[in-house]
């Protein structure tokens, strides 16, 4: 499967697609798979632009990009795509699909975190970055934003990485937009600093980078694994450890979409050739969905996941009994419906006006309903519009009334 990694979006969807053309008619071949690793931007309106989190020296600078064309279905895009979330995102639009969903037909979000399979391959993803202040908060946060929530809505949660450890079963590329911490030990630091000089002091104090994201390199042991977010090419190369057999992850980091950037990078992964080159639910990701979802916290208030040694189960390793159950659930068929709709109007550049625009709302979205039903678990938009009175935690219902007072 020729897959083709790209860093940093910002919103060049356009110039993007206009790249893969090109390659395809320079090396007459067909590119089967886009993978995209955060600050993907899929602004639809005005409304969702006041919902990035962008520094003020760079307002000015911002403007629709080219993803409405993409939302409205003035283009297609050429390549099935798959992204996760970075910390430049329409965050209210990101928040309509936690656990994943099309944004767009033939463009798939990751949600915050996640694992699907396409062409036989497992790929997973981790959205957002990482902040240590909030990483023990649930995903409280939900359209109006404030200033500070804002920001707050793409720092990665510890629910989203809990989830990833129990995954015991082979992945074969994971993303995330902030490096794991330490990454650059293995492959040519010097080189990276003598282009990014000011990376040397996180470098020297090992700060740089996200320490769940090391964790789960770590752990997962994926083929390969992609990142973005500091907007410089960079590869390294992970040997987990030192026997003939052992399992090596390639780690490669690239840059934002600009010219003389190196921004995209082709692959050639080996994959099953029977099976389709579409998005399929992974059955023990939904396990994990399913048997977690009792840990889920929609407060800002920090809430300790279970771990060795306390009396609450924290072990949720998938049984094939539990994989033939889901399997069960879905009727036997794990393909993901192509069932994107809009969920709100889209820009029209010739009626574009220079109104502000409306705060956005929290919006259900029907790609996460379905999910929700199919598994039986908590859907937080309904959660944070009172239609879900399943979720009992005393700390939303103290915090919601904190709220109205």
């Amino acid at each position: 499967m020729k897959i083709v990694v790209e860093g940093c979006c910002h919103g060049e969807l356009d110039n993007i697609y206009e790249t893969l053309e090109y390659i395809e008619k320079l090396h007459n071949y067909k590119i089967d798979l886009l993978l995209i690793c955060g600050d993907f931007q899929a602004v639809r309106n005005k409304s969702d632009l006041q919902c990035m989190a962008i520094p003020e020296r760079y307002q000015h600078l911002q403007d629709m990009k080219t993803f409405y064309k993409y939302y409205s279905g003035e283009k297609k895009a050429p390549v099935l795509t798959l992204f996760i979330g970075g910390n430049h995102e329409a965050s209210n639009y990101m928040q309509e699909l936690p656990y994943g969903g099309w944004v767009a037909p033939n463009i798939y979000y990751m949600g915050y975190a996640g694992i699907v399979n396409i062409g036989g391959l497992r790929i997973g993803g981790l959205s957002g970055i990482f902040k240590g202040r909030d990483f023990h908060k649930g995903h409280f946060e939900h359209p109006p934003y404030t200033e500070e929530t804002k920001h707050t809505a793409y720092h990665v949660r510890s629910i989203d990485v809990f989830r990833l450890k129990q995954v015991t079963r082979s992945v074969d590329i994971m993303m995330s937009h902030d490096w794991p911490r330490g990454i650059y030990n293995y492959g040519d630091v010097q080189g990276l600093l003598k282009y990014k000089y000011y990376f040397k002091e996180e470098v020297e104090n090992n700060t740089l980078g996200s320490p769940p994201a090391m964790e789960l390199l770590l752990k997962l042991k994926p083929r390969y694994w992609f990142s973005a977010h500091l907007h410089v090419k960079f590869a390294a190369v992970l040997q987990h450890d030192v026997s003939s057999d052992a399992k090596t992850t390639n780690f490669l980091a690239l840059d934002q979409c600009l010219p003389g950037r190196h921004f995209l990078q082709v692959i050639d992964v080996p994959h099953d050739v029977s099976t389709p080159i579409k998005v399929m639910l992974d059955p023990e990701w939904m396990c994990i969905l399913k048997s977690t979802n009792h840990l889920l916290n929609l407060t800002r208030n920090p809430r300790y996941l279970p771990g060795p040694g306390c009396k609450q189960r924290y072990d949720f390793t998938v049984s094939d009994k539990e994989i033939d159950a889901i399997y069960k659930d879905f009727g036997g068929d794990l393909s993901l419906p192509e069932n994107f709709e809009r969920t709100v109007p889209v820009f029209d550049p010739l009626n574009s006006t220079k109104k502000a625009a409306a705060p956005s709302q929290t919006k259900i979205n029907k790609q996460t309903t379905l999910l929700c039903t199919k598994l039986d678990i908590t859907e937080p938009n309904s959660v944070f519009l009172g239609k879900d009175s399943r979720y009992k935690s005393s700390e939303f219902r103290r915090a919601t009334l904190s709220k109205r007072r």
